[in-house]
């Protein structure tokens, strides 16, 4: 069985994050392609879908914010905040949050990052994709060859932002 990439953002680019479930909400109950996010629809997931939603849409935006890459036009805007309200994840970005697993085979994107330790050692177990994968410690993993970085969940608690300096560390150490 073929597994399309899903998800919100871009079909290439700088980042894709790659999470387990999608929004639980009808519009995307069928979702089989990369679909850009129009403006105010993070917000309206979020109001859908729960504060979790929310958290992972500032959790990103705060990501490419402290990422600072040289070629992601986040410097076009004032604060992480207005990234997530005016960019993230739409038509003019340069990322994805993906619902598949990644296709490493085939690189559309410059840094592949799997949130969640638990889903990458599901994603491992069930799809075999690496086997270059180096565990840095109990949260982050990176497999240099792939450009590909594990690390906790997308959520405050998880991913604070000491946490989120040190994957933006080892995202700058791949490139």
């Amino acid at each position: 069985m073929k597994i399309l990439t899903h998800g919100f953002g871009q079909a290439s680019g700088l980042v894709a994050i790659y999470i387990e479930h999608m929004p639980p909400m009808l519009e995307y109950k069928n979702l089989e392609l990369v679909q850009p996010l129009s403006i105010g629809e993070t917000e309206m997931i979020s109001l859908a879908s729960g504060n979790g939603w929310r958290k992972i849409f500032n959790v990103y935006a705060k990501i490419l914010g402290q990422l600072k890459h040289r070629d992601h036009n986040f410097t076009n805007y004032g604060s992480w905040q207005a990234y997530r309200e005016q960019c993230l994840l739409q038509s003019h970005s340069q990322e994805a949050l993906l619902f598949s697993p990644p296709k490493l085979d085939n690189p559309k994107y410059r840094f592949h990052i799997i949130a969640g330790r638990t889903y990458a050692k599901k994603l491992l177990r069930d799809h075999i994709f690496t086997n270059s994968l180096v565990w840095l410690d109990t949260e982050f993993a990176v497999d240099k060859t792939h450009n590909l970085v594990v690390c906790p969940f997308l959520d405050y608690r998880q991913l604070s932002n000491i946490k989120i300096n040190k994957l933006c560390d080892i995202l700058h150490s791949l490139d």
